[in-house]
């Protein structure tokens, strides 16, 4: 079982076999317009929707890439991970189809919904206090017990990989691209994109949007060095890790910018989506869209993609409902 830092940085070469190996598993996901939207920024607005994955998140692919990769050998023990969520039902969800156990580490306070998906799906949930330094004690130890393959969420170069395959497809779906916008926290999903597209379409720009209560990534980007907060507080959930060794690697080298928005303008542009896309998506999915609104300059008159990382809600804690 190869240790993270023992696995290579991966290339587009890597991309495209990942494409190939989780295709029987995944969905090629849509790309939803809306004239509403594209009037209000001023820019025309492509959002490639992974809330349309089977497990509801983007994660599905470097989970699947992760463990339809493993040997026989190296499958015998299963997989696990630690996640506040959308990664755990996904490796979950790859774990099943592979039919091999998968064992998670979630934060107690992880989404309802969230848990229960890993749950149906066949997972073994192990629980956490709500910071990155437990996850990763607690996680320690499973490790120790399972033998199990460790699926990083994001650090993990298969999975760096994995998620390169949606701008891949985004990039097929969308001619003449200016820019791609994505949530960041820990990193995974931008490093895909910044993977796929610097090999790709160098030209198109790369930003990334994250909370302001959950700021790490946007602090590290200006400080040129990892910054690591260890138990931030947002309503994106997904967005509360740091940054790793390895996205860091991409993040600094190809990310044009990063913005941030407030608690209350990612609350806004969750729910205008839902008005207006007619889409169900997760608070951590909308800063994209928040910053898009917040900074209409750096947007204006450009062609946008905007990647819908997940849609697994909570519905009887929908934030705008006091």
């Amino acid at each position: 079982m190869k240790d993270i830092a023992e696995r290579p940085l991966p290339t587009y070469d890597d991309v495209v076999a990942a494409h190939e190996r989780i295709a029987p598993h995944i969905k090629r996901t849509p790309v939803l317009t809306s004239q509403y939207l594209n009037d209000l920024t001023g820019a025309e607005l492509f959002f490639k929707c992974e809330n349309f994955q089977p497990p509801g998140a983007f994660k599905v692919r470097g989970a699947c890439n992760a463990v339809f990769g493993l040997s026989e050998e190296e499958a015998k023990h299963g997989v696990a991970t630690h996640s506040s969520g959308n990664h755990a039902l996904s490796l979950s969800y790859a774990a099943m189809r592979r039919g091999i156990p998968c064992t998670v580490v979630m934060p107690r306070t992880a989404p309802q919904a969230k848990k229960d998906a890993v749950i149906y799906y066949g997972g073994k949930i192990i629980e956490c206090e709500p910071s990155t330094s437990s996850r990763e004690e607690t996680f320690a130890k499973v490790q120790e017990e399972t033998g199990a393959d460790f699926v990083h969420p994001y650090n993990d170069p298969r999975v760096i990989a994995g998620q390169g395959t949606c701008s891949r497809e985004l990039n097929e779906q969308v001619e003449g691209l200016d820019a791609v916008i994505a949530p960041i926290g820990g990193g995974g999903m931008i490093s895909g994109t910044c993977l796929t597209m610097s090999t790709i379409a160098p030209d198109v720009a790369i930003y990334a949007a994250e909370p302001e209560q959950a700021d790490d990534a946007y602090r590290s980007f200006k400080a040129g060095h990892i910054i690591a907060d260890d138990a931030p507080v947002t309503i994106a959930d997904g967005l509360k890790v740091p940054l790793k060794e390895n996205t860091w690697h991409f993040v600094s080298q190809f990310v044009t910018d990063i913005y941030t928005a407030s608690e209350q303008e990612i609350i806004d542009a969750m729910k205008m989506t839902w008005y207006r896309l007619k889409i169900v998506m997760e608070a951590s999915c909308a800063p994209p869209l928040a910053v898009i609104l917040k900074n209409p300059e750096t947007f204006r008159g450009k062609r946008v993609g905007v990647i819908v990382t997940g849609g697994n809600v909570d519905l009887d804690k929908l934030p705008w409902i006091k």
